[in-house]
């Protein structure tokens, strides 16, 4: 946790306290269903956590901002992005139900009043958001495709809603195949994270 408040200096204990019973909960469950690496689990609230959160350093979400983050797996953005952001409204959603299931548990636990997970597929939801997050589901071409629908253009944030997209590597090829209708900005997740295994991560935004 420490890494956490060197970062997010003005949350609340409440937010605090949520953020500490993160580890116990990921710990438990990850013994029973393969949620995250295992071999991440000792640096958890660098490798999980904190990469969430790189997007709440791009976006302060405002009161009534509405998120979906599609590929869910065990809830990461979504899970600390709702804890750092309790205004917000958060759909998370997953077509694995067993990991659905432990978000749902993640959840409740938590007390988190402004977040709800279902198993869906994206190409399933009806709804429409003012912004798509993710971590690293599948290529950005193939993301694109599932989720350019999920939002609308309405933005009353200080970034234009969009897809805000979390991968690691070279992601010039990926950008490359997409089509112009998109604007494509890449943030280096090192400018707000110091640490090493931040190096070749960035935040994608795209609108």
């Amino acid at each position: 946790m420490d890494i956490i408040r060197k970062y997010f200096s003005i949350l609340t204990n409440k937010q605090l306290e949520q953020l500490e019973a993160l580890l116990p909960f990921y710990t438990d469950w990850n013994s029973k269903i393969n949620l995250v690496s295992r071999k991440d689990m000792d640096q958890f609230y660098e490798h999980h956590v904190l990469h969430s959160l790189a997007i709440a350093k791009y976006v302060q979400f405002i009161a009534g901002t509405k998120i979906v983050d599609v590929g869910t797996g065990g809830g990461f953005p979504g899970i600390p992005l709702a804890i750092v952001f309790p205004e917000s409204s958060f759909l998370m959603v997953d077509s694995i139900g067993k990991k659905i299931m432990v978000v749902n548990n993640a959840i409740e636990d938590l007390g988190l009043k402004n977040a709800t997970a279902r198993k869906q597929r994206a190409e399933e939801i009806k709804e429409q958001f003012d912004y798509v997050v993710s971590r690293a589901v599948t290529n950005l071409p193939e993301f694109v495709l599932w989720t350019e629908d999920l939002f609308h253009g309405r933005s009353k944030n200080k970034k234009p809603n969009g897809i805000l997209y979390l991968k690691g590597g070279d992601l010039r090829s990926e950008l490359d195949d997409l089509s112009g209708r998109w604007v494509k900005t890449i943030h280096p997740i090192r400018q707000w994270f110091n640490e090493d295994y931040f190096d070749t991560k960035s935040l994608i935004h795209l609108f």
